[in-house]
């Protein structure tokens, strides 16, 4: 029950809070929807289908850091060069993950909450079937999360999804606070950000 009722107050959290954020970077998502449309030809946006709450999908929303021949509904880390695909502002925007800006948008929709797991692939199915084991599909996905800070891209699937169970077991408000911040952190030092390889951080030898 106390889960349960931080959930709902999260959600109200969550939408007040991305509102902020939304009206705040205005001037920012304008100077970067410039530089994305002088960069290549294409929409500033792009739009993939996500696996939401109790594995509903729904389309999530990012800048466009692709170029618009890239094979569609393709992980990056299953595509054989992602960087041949990958624009050049796009790899500044991904290494700093200001792709994932328009996700603030998802947020006020209640498709995504600020702190969750980070919504799968529609056919990413080892994942969602790993993350049925720990209920982690039954709560909003999230623009970051505890897992987002442990490893992000380097994670193999089993890690990831385990991880992802921590955060439903003990969700809390500390421990949102701990992702967020935690998410700051990883995104200055660029931690986790491996393009062309989930499982990077196994492959190296990482514990």
């Amino acid at each position: 029950m106390r889960k349960k009722n931080y959930l709902k107050k999260k959600q109200y959290l969550d939408i007040y809070l991305s509102l902020m954020a939304l009206v705040f970077l205005s001037p920012f998502f304008l100077a970067l929807m410039i530089a994305i449309k002088l960069d290549s030809p294409g929409p500033v946006f792009f739009k993939q289908k996500r696996v939401g709450i109790h594995k509903k999908h729904f389309y999530i929303l990012k800048f466009r850091t692709m170029r618009t021949d890239t094979p569609k509904d393709m992980p990056t880390h299953l595509l054989k060069d992602p960087d041949q695909y990958i624009t050049k502002v796009g790899k500044f925007l991904r290494k700093t993950s200001l792709d994932e800006l328009p996700q603030i948008i998802n947020i006020l929709k209640g498709d995504m909450a600020i702190i969750g797991p980070r919504p799968a692939l529609w056919n990413q199915y080892d994942l969602i079937e790993e993350r049925d084991k720990y209920g982690a599909n039954d709560i909003l996905p999230g623009l970051t999360g505890w897992a987002q800070i442990h490893g992000r891209d380097e994670l193999e699937i089993p890690e990831k999804a385990k991880l992802d169970g921590y955060y439903v077991e003990n969700l809390s408000f500390g421990l949102d606070v701990k992702c967020f911040f935690g998410t700051i952190l990883s995104v200055l030092r660029s931690d986790g950000v491996v393009e062309g390889g989930t499982g990077e951080m196994k492959r190296r030898g990482k514990k």
